[in-house]
């Protein structure tokens, strides 16, 4: 009898261990702190992006969205993490992208030539924000398209 408690505690134990990993995969969940530095890009808007976002090079991730906060003057700054394996350099620029025509938003960032380099706290001062389809839409159903 005692060995059959034995045997059920450790698969309940190993069933539990399965779905604590399971739960920070896919929830995407930086157990440990991971290697990168952050760069913060202001923008206008950034309607639909959300923390945990993809950040893109050329197609390729290099990094996500770490943080989202309203400044002073009502910009949405968006602290990216980047991998350490990654330079950037001061006149680089974020756009917030969308993939597929209704999917996940994404911050696509295009590097410059410039030899000064993005450090730890550094900004991205280009930034093209989201473009807003609804209200494109709008526009052109109610007439308003110039």
């Amino acid at each position: 009898m005692k060995r059959l408690e034995f045997t059920v505690g450790i698969f309940m134990l190993i069933g539990l261990a399965c779905l604590g990993y399971l739960t920070v995969k896919l929830g995407k969940l930086e157990v440990f702190s991971s290697d990168g530095y952050t760069v913060q890009a202001k923008f206008t808007s950034i309607s639909g992006l959300k923390t945990g976002a993809s950040v893109e090079i050329s197609g390729v991730p290099i990094g996500k969205v770490t943080g989202i906060t309203l400044n002073n003057n009502f910009l949405a700054v968006v602290d990216l993490l980047i991998n350490n394996d990654i330079v950037l350099t001061d006149d680089s620029i974020a756009s917030i992208k969308t993939s597929g025509l209704i999917g996940d938003k994404y911050v696509s960032v295009s590097v410059g030539g410039s030899e000064t380099l993005l450090t730890e706290g550094g900004e991205i001062s280009d930034t093209q924000s989201s473009l807003d389809i609804e209200s494109l839409i709008s526009k052109y159903l109610f007439g308003d398209v110039k």
